[in-house]
């Protein structure tokens, strides 16, 4: 009976021993294979032919090159970047959906929506700040204007009669018009568009006379004469417009800035291994000349490729914009 009993515990122990030495196989090949071992998903909040585009496609370059895979940029416009991020959110946290959302996704979305689709904390893991990217304000011939004090005096003088485009709530170039409004006390009125390049035309056509948009969208149309610069949203001048003073020293509004930013993020709970290789690469991609001097030639400044200072950075930006939203009583349903 003994004999019997011992066969049957060594039995046993055998095949706790293969499941054992199965497992440690199985964590030993999950150990060997290299991250990412599959095409890897870009998906970005906003369309194709825009900045944040622009900055993924170059961005899936550096990366797809150094990880020796695919890295497929998927766009997904909508609602100022709302609509993409939660898509994003979405994803499964295996690494293999990195996602690029905008300010208005990950900043200003949780003051202007009844109920944000997502939280921008809690759903995502921060991998980088990719860049920031300052508005240049411009305005139509036909307004008689030469610098900003000018166009705000003519405001005041003609309440009403100034009107400003933008492609939707709590996008940057809607914000910068009611900071504006805001703080030189005028009351500029908004005129949402959906597409950004029909925003554009319309201001060349004269159809309205105010537009905070990229500099690097509006460079062309300032050196053609197109349309007459006041000012750049950013803390200092942009070295494509040196002659282009910023907002708040041409118009006499310390403290005015806003700037447009990307970020890169995963969905919460992907494998923090995962995450500091690609903060690591994402962090020499932006340092590297193409996409750096691609950044500089907008107008922009890169980030650092820090999670932390990405996570820091849109809590400020979350915080300042919040109290100014709230005043201006901007509301999406």
């Amino acid at each position: 009976m003994f004999q019997n009993i011992l066969r049957r515990a060594r039995k046993a122990c055998s095949h706790c021993l293969g499941a054992t030495l199965a497992a440690a196989a199985l964590g030993a090949a999950a150990q060997g294979t290299p991250y990412p071992a599959k095409p890897v998903k870009l998906m970005v909040a906003a369309g194709t032919a825009s900045s944040p585009d622009a900055i993924a496609r170059l961005l899936a370059s550096h990366l797809g090159a150094a990880w020796k895979q695919s890295v497929v940029v998927e766009n997904v416009p909508g609602m100022g970047g709302i609509t993409g991020t939660e898509r994003g959110a979405r994803q499964p946290a295996d690494g293999y959906t990195l996602v690029l959302s905008t300010s208005a996704g990950m900043a200003v979305g949780s003051s202007i929506l009844e109920k944000m689709p997502y939280d921008p904390v809690k759903d995502f893991e921060p991998i980088a700040l990719l860049m920031q990217l300052p508005n240049l304000l411009v305005i139509h011939p036909s307004v008689p204007a030469k610098n900003l004090q000018e166009l705000i005096a003519y405001a005041k003088q003609n309440p009403g009669k100034l009107r400003y485009g933008h492609p939707g709530g709590g996008t940057t170039p809607h914000l910068s018009a009611v900071l504006l409004n805001q703080s030189a006390g005028i009351a500029m009125e908004g005129i949402p568009y959906k597409a950004s390049s029909q925003m554009t035309t319309d201001l060349l056509a004269g159809h309205y006379e105010v537009l905070f948009h990229n500099s690097s969208v509006l460079l062309p149309h300032v050196q053609a004469g197109a349309v007459r610069a006041m000012g750049i949203t950013g803390a200092q001048r942009t070295p494509q417009l040196p002659e282009v003073p910023t907002v708040a020293e041409a118009g006499k509004l310390p403290g005015f800035e806003v700037s447009a930013w990307w970020g890169l993020y995963a969905p919460a709970g992907t494998p923090p291994a995962v995450l500091a290789k690609v903060s690591a690469d994402v962090a020499a991609a932006l340092a590297s000349p193409e996409i750096k001097g691609w950044i500089e030639k907008q107008g922009g400044q890169a980030g650092s490729g820090s999670p932390q200072a990405l996570r820091e950075f849109q809590a400020a930006e979350t915080r300042k914009w919040r109290d100014i939203v709230k005043a201006a009583q901007i509301k999406m349903e």
